[in-house]
């Protein structure tokens, strides 16, 4: 039977894989805020950070992104479970649907192909490390309770 891990020996090495892809993704967002604070709002214009193409509302949406990321991963509490799962999900959502668009009007965030694969790339470390970052007390953790039990069904 497949479930997600709980209390993942590796559990401190994915928090701070999840803790670095918070942190760049506001990196990014504030650098991006600096240099298209008087650029438009929307659609290419042509700057650049760290390589990829960015307007101010995907600096924007980036920077609320990883604040969520950055903030329940130093919370925890299965908090960064939760949000590392949906936000990554969120990610690869945008970066298909920027894919879609992006040699058209619709490109809204101003994405260009390699801001597609690393927004891709983030959002799959986020999902990966939603799978291990899971806790429990000892007492439930493991296998499910059926199955400990002896019990198949």
């Amino acid at each position: 039977m497949a479930h997600t891990p709980v209390n993942h020996p590796l559990r401190p090495a994915y928090r701070a894989l999840s803790f670095l892809a918070g942190a760049y993704l506001v990196v990014f967002g504030v650098i991006g805020l600096i240099q298209t604070s008087y650029e438009s709002f929307t659609g290419r214009n042509g700057v650049h950070v760290f390589g990829q193409e960015t307007n101010l509302l995907w600096s924007i949406v980036v920077l609320v992104v990883g604040a969520l990321v950055l903030g329940t991963t130093a919370l925890g509490r299965n908090l960064d479970t939760e949000a590392d799962k949906y936000l990554g999900w969120a990610l690869l959502v945008l970066g298909s649907y920027e894919l879609a668009t992006s040699r058209t009007d619709a490109n809204f965030f101003g994405f260009s192909i390699s801001t597609v694969v690393v927004t891709y790339l983030v959002g799959l470390v986020l999902i990966t490390c939603s799978l291990y970052l899971k806790t429990a007390p000892q007492s439930a953790a493991g296998a499910p309770r059926q199955v400990r039990e002896g019990r198949t069904a």
